[in-house]
């Protein structure tokens, strides 16, 4: 096991530690929220647990859940979420994300907009002064047209991949295309993702301002430092 996965091992914990019986749980995409969905199932499965129930960021993790035997619900039946753990691809000293390295940037921001409580789990390598100083912005297009939304991204000083798989486009679970956009460090996010926001044919972006509520990060195998918005 390396010593990240040992770090993210223990925010994982840290983050299920903050989960009560009858609560319903956001389950975030990508390896670290699997961390914490099979940390959950152990809690679960030792008692401390009672009638919980999860809300998928993606299908992959839907069909992970399901194999954990998590009951899972939807938004609709469920509005508001009590608690979301998820990871992230970069965090910055203000508590902002770049997230969507796995490619569910939609529905994780949907989820995370629903919830009381967002709490990101990550070990120390994901930190940054700035966003940008290590991952690219994912940035979620409609196929049509988006070589139009290319040159839009250059327009604003990134530099512009479209995202594939196997020699194709990726594609999202909501049927759409990901560019990913350097814009190299990030003196405005929130200007950033202004900009972004009104432009049409991009339907979503993995600048996450302003929502995690905490930030655990995994500092070695015993210890997390555990960080709330203000």
């Amino acid at each position: 096991m390396t010593d990240n996965t040992t770090q993210k091992l223990k925010a994982a914990a840290s983050a299920v530690d903050l989960v009560e019986s009858g609560m319903i749980v956001g389950l975030g995409h990508g390896s670290t929220a699997e961390l914490a969905m099979r940390r959950l199932v152990q809690v679960m499965l030792g008692g401390r647990l009672e009638r919980i129930t999860g809300i998928p960021c993606s299908e992959h993790t839907a069909n992970i859940a399901r194999e954990l035997d998590i009951p899972l619900t939807t938004l609709e039946e469920h509005p508001e979420i009590d608690v979301t753990i998820d990871g992230a691809d970069e965090v910055d000293a203000n508590l902002n994300l770049i997230k969507g390295g796995g490619g569910a940037l939609l529905r994780e921001k949907i989820v995370a907009q629903a919830s009381k409580r967002e709490v990101i789990i990550v070990d120390p390598s994901k930190m940054s002064e700035k966003l940008g100083e290590k991952w690219a912005v994912p940035i979620e297009v409609i196929p049509f047209g988006w070589s139009s939304q290319k040159r839009f991204l250059e327009g604003l000083g990134a530099k512009v991949t479209r995202r594939e798989k196997d020699g194709q486009p990726f594609v999202t679970d909501s049927n759409n295309w990901i560019l990913d956009a350097n814009f190299g460090p990030i003196d405005d996010p929130a200007g950033l993702a202004a900009k972004l926001n009104e432009r049409v044919g991009i339907v979503e972006h993995g600048l996450f301002v302003g929502v995690a509520t905490d930030v655990i990060v995994g500092k070695s195998p015993y210890k997390v430092k555990h960080l709330k918005r203000d």
